[in-house]
C-alpha cells in the first residue's frame, strides 16, 4: 500500500518558515521510512537515532533544523519576558522614573531573528544617535561623486563619531546642504529603512538637541543593513563605529574580546546606545547581534552626570542579560 500525503490546505494567513517546517516534519514521520517507531524526548521533539531512517541525513538535518527554530521561539518569548520583568523591577527600585520612557530591540544576525521589542516603534529624541546616519548621507554623496572623502572629511567623522564632535557633526551637514538636505537625502533613498528618521536642526552649543527623532526600530534596520554591507560605505562606517571610545553596552558579563560597534546619545532628556555586538564562542566561531536602549526623560535631569552614568548603567545591565541568553543558545556563555 503506498503512502499518501494529507491534501494541503491553502489558508489566508502568512505561512511562516517554522510552520512549512513543522508540516514537513509530520509527512516525513507519517512516510513508510522508518524501521523502527522514533522515540519522543519529553519536550516532545523527536530523537533522531542513527539508523532511524534509511534516509537518515534529510530527516535529522530538517529534525534540528526544527528544534532551532523551537529554541529560538523560546529564547524571544524568555529574552522580552525576562527584559519586561527587568524594566518593571527598575521602576520599583526608583531606578526608572514615572516621567522616563525606554525603547529596547534585539535582532540576533546568526539566526536571522528579532529577539526583542519593546517600544520599538516610538519615536524618541535621537541626540548624537542620528550621527552614523550623516555619516551614512555623507558617504552616499561620497559615492555618487557629490563630495570628496578626503583626509579632511575622514578625519571630522572620525571625530563625529569617536568621540561624539557636534561641530564635526554641523560640519558634514553643512557639506550635505543643512539638515533639511540630510532629511531629504534620507527620505529619498532610505526611507524604508530609516522610516521614523526626523533630521531637522544642527546641534546646538552645549549639545542641546532635542528636536532629532528617530525609533530603535529605525536603528535596528540601519544596522542590520550595515552589517550585511548593503549601504554606501558600510565598511567605513563599521570601521568608524569599532574605533576605541566609552559605550553603554559593555558590561562586566561580557568578555574583553567582544567586539563593540556603536554610537551613544546623551542630553539631560536621554541616555541611549545602539550598536552591533560580535561575541566570540569557545569554538573560534564569532556570533553577532545587535542591542539598541534608549531612556528619554519628560523633565530634563536635575543632576546630569549622574543621572547619565546611573541609566547608562541600566542598558550595560541589559545588555548582559542580552549576552547571557544569547550566549545559552549559540554555547558562548552559560544561562
Amino acid at each position: 500500500m503506498g503512502f499518501s500525503a494529507p491534501p494541503l490546505k491553502i489558508v489566508s494567513s502568512p505561512v511562516t518558515l517554522l510552520t512549512v517546517i513543522r508540516a514537513l516534519l509530520a509527512v516525513l514521520m507519517a512516510a513508510p521510512l522508518l524501521t523502527r517507531p522514533a522515540h519522543a524526548r519529553p519536550d516532545g521533539a523527536f530523537l533522531v537515532s542513527e539508523g532511524e531512517f534509511p534516509n537518515q541525513g534529510v530527516h535529522s538535518r530538517l529534525a534540528r533544523r526544527y528544534d532551532s527554530y523551537q529554541a529560538t521561539a523560546e529564547v524571544r518569548r524568555g529574552l522580552e519576558a525576562s527584559l519586561a520583568e527587568h524594566i518593571l523591577r527598575l521602576r520599583r527600585q526608583g531606578r526608572l522614573a514615572p516621567d522616563e520612557n525606554t525603547a529596547w530591540s534585539v535582532y540576533d544576525f546568526t539566526t536571522g531573528e528579532k529577539l526583542a521589542e519593546i517600544n520599538a516603534d516610538i519615536k524618541l529624541q535621537a541626540a548624537s544617535l542620528i550621527k552614523p546616519f550623516v555619516a551614512l548621507a555623507f558617504l552616499h554623496q561620497a559615492q555618487n561623486g557629490a563630495l570628496e572623502y578626503d583626509r579632511q572629511a575622514r578625519s571630522r567623522l572620525e571625530r563625529m563619531i569617536q568621540r561624539s564632535d557636534n561641530s564635526a557633526t554641523n560640519w558634514a551637514m553643512r557639506r550635505l546642504g543643512g539638515p533639511e538636505a540630510v532629511q531629504k537625502l534620507l527620505r529619498a533613498n532610505y526611507g524604508s529603512l530609516l522610516a521614523g528618521v526626523e533630521i531637522v536642526e544642527y546641534i546646538p552649543r552645549g549639545g542641546r538637541t532635542y528636536r532629532n527623532r528617530a525609533s530603535a526600530r529605525d536603528y535596528s534596520r540601519f544596522l542590520l543593513a550595515l552589517w550585511r554591507d548593503q549601504l554606501p560605505g558600510s565598511a567605513e562606517i563599521k570601521r568608524l563605529m569599532a574605533l576605541p571610545k566609552r559605550d553603554r553596552l559593555r558590561s562586566d558579563a561580557l568578555p574583553d574580546d567582544t567586539e563593540v560597534f556603536s554610537k551613544t546619545g546623551s542630553t539631560s532628556h536621554l541616555c541611549g546606545d545602539m550598536g552591533v555586538l560580535l561575541a566570540k564562542g569557545a569554538d573560534g566561531r564569532q556570533y553577532a547581534y545587535t542591542l539598541i536602549g534608549i531612556i528619554e526623560k519628560k523633565s530634563p535631569a536635575r543632576h546630569y552626570r549622574r543621572w547619565l552614568r546611573s541609566r547608562g548603567n541600566v542598558i550595560r545591565e541589559v545588555s548582559g542579560l542580552v549576552y547571557r541568553l544569547i550566549g545559552s543558545v549559540h554555547g558562548f556563555a552559560a544561562r
